[in-house]
């Protein structure tokens, strides 16, 4: 049976907000099927583009900026350099133009009303998150691919593999935490010493190191963004940002002009329990604050869950001294691990399992990750995790108005502050009187997943979602 191989940098990717099931995924679907209309020698023939969203992508898919994502990818647009300052007026110009230049090549006619499809009621079986590309050709002809988004920003194409990435010779092959923890155990090493030696098989040390630091600065410039800026969220819902007025009260006077001196003046407010929780729901707020606005963020293991693990890494920074690089990398390369046993052995899709595998997911990898950089041992990292996600089964996700805002925003901020709990219980505690591991509670999230109901699943047809009376103009 083929293995599949996760890296650091699938389990963490740079992005742009709201969703990467629902934005960052379908933007590279959109990027991909340029790339076969390329493959083909074909771009340059084509006159027509039809979109069709099924599923949890048509049922949310425009507060979840789907039909912007597929628009800048097809644009030939890249989330992770796009200006985000600039998204508006390019779809606007798309809109009003009625013309799309198609891999910023081949200019054609383009009617969004007509030419982008929302399947409400259409599901494809597979996955929830589905995307169908039609490219109608100058002779006639047409091709056509479907693309599903499974979560993460990952993506699989109909009859095909997920996205390309070379197959290599790991050392340390990892399915589940049992594989993980053997190991751990044979070698001697921790769980981010076995996850470095896994990244050597792709590159260099250095190579891995540098990509990891710069997953970091996307992050700490994302949070420290998010806790400076103020106003209204977009969408609809009139959703006021508070990390900016959070950060304000909690600093007071204390002068800074850059991330490094904020941390500083961060730690100058004290080390009281108080002060700390309401540091940690300031930063996940500022990151949730920048994705619902369409920032870039980085994908934690997700973008609806973004603000869980760099709240966590920025406790352990500004009140743990874990602000260096080493501490940073090792942080991370234990939370992707984590991240992707429960990719291989779950799922990472709200649309697929609800809450439970974006926040839940995301709570876990934090937790052990922390656990890890507080001196634990592998067992209690796993353990960390496992208490993380044992504590979020059966989380629904029911966002209203299909935006990534309420409950979203608030859920990162509770699933920090329980990653920080699981942590500290796993610290004080000896793993061999565990009950439950981490294998069978990802088996048990996965069983939930398939139990739980669909309109619980990012569709907006149930829960909170139809409970909070709102009337939203069309995105």
């Amino acid at each position: 049976m083929k293995r599949e191989q996760i890296s650091v940098f699938d389990i963490f990717k740079i992005g742009i907000g709201p969703s990467s099931s629902h934005t960052l995924g379908p933007w590279r679907a959109a990027q991909a099927f340029v790339g076969v209309l390329n493959g083909q020698e074909v771009l340059h023939s084509v006159d027509e583009i039809k979109i069709l969203l099924y599923g949890s992508l048509a049922k949310t898919g425009h507060g979840h900026g789907t039909d912007v994502a597929i628009l800048l990818g097809l644009s030939g647009e890249d989330p992770v350099t796009f200006d985000v300052s600039a998204i508006d007026d390019k779809i606007a110009g798309i809109k009003t133009t009625g013309r799309l230049l198609l891999s910023g090549e081949r200019d054609i006619a383009f009617a969004y009303d007509d030419d982008l499809l929302f399947l409400y009621n259409e599901v494809l079986p597979f996955h929830p998150n589905a995307v169908t590309f039609q490219a109608l050709l100058d002779n006639g002809k047409a091709i056509s691919e479907t693309y599903y988004s499974i979560g993460g920003g990952f993506v699989v194409k109909e009859g095909g593999a997920g996205q390309a990435k070379a197959e290599v010779d790991l050392p340390f092959p990892i399915e589940h935490a049992t594989d993980l923890l053997h190991w751990c155990l044979k070698t001697g090493l921790k769980i981010s010493e076995v996850v470095m030696e896994n990244e050597l098989a792709w590159r260099s040390e250095q190579d891995t190191r540098d990509g990891i630091l710069n997953i970091f600065r996307v992050m700490k410039e994302c949070m420290y963004r998010g806790c400076h800026t103020t106003g209204y969220l977009p969408g609809g819902l009139h959703v006021a940002r508070r990390a900016a007025s959070l950060n304000r009260r909690l600093l007071g006077d204390k002068p800074y002009t850059n991330y490094d001196e904020w941390v500083e003046a961060i730690r100058q407010t004290g080390f009281g329990f108080k002060n700390i929780l309401d540091w940690v729901s300031c930063f996940a707020l500022a990151v949730n604050e920048e994705n619902a606005s369409f920032g870039r963020v980085v994908t934690a293991p997700t973008n609806g869950a973004a603000g869980v693990v760099p709240a966590v890494l920025q406790y352990f920074i500004a009140f743990c001294d874990g602000f260096s690089d080493d501490k940073i990398i090792r942080f991370l390369c234990v939370a992707s691990e984590v991240g992707s046993i429960f990719k291989k052995g779950a799922t990472l899709s709200a649309a697929m399992g609800g809450c439970q595998a974006e926040i839940g997911v995301s709570s876990a990898m934090a937790a052990a990750a922390l656990t890890e950089s507080l001196g634990g041992s592998q067992r209690q990292v796993l353990m960390a995790a496992e208490i993380a996600m044992e504590h979020h089964l059966g989380m629904t996700c029911d966002p209203i108005g299909g935006l990534v805002q309420v409950p979203c925003i608030e859920r990162n901020t509770m699933g920090a502050i329980k990653a920080i709990t699981a942590s500290q219980l796993a610290l004080q505690t000896n793993p061999d009187n565990a009950k439950v591991s981490l294998d069978a509670v990802v088996k048990t999230m996965w069983q939930t997943a398939l139990d739980m109901n669909s309109k619980y699943k990012e569709t907006s047809d149930g829960g909170l979602a139809i409970n909070i009376p709102i009337s939203l103009p069309e995105c």
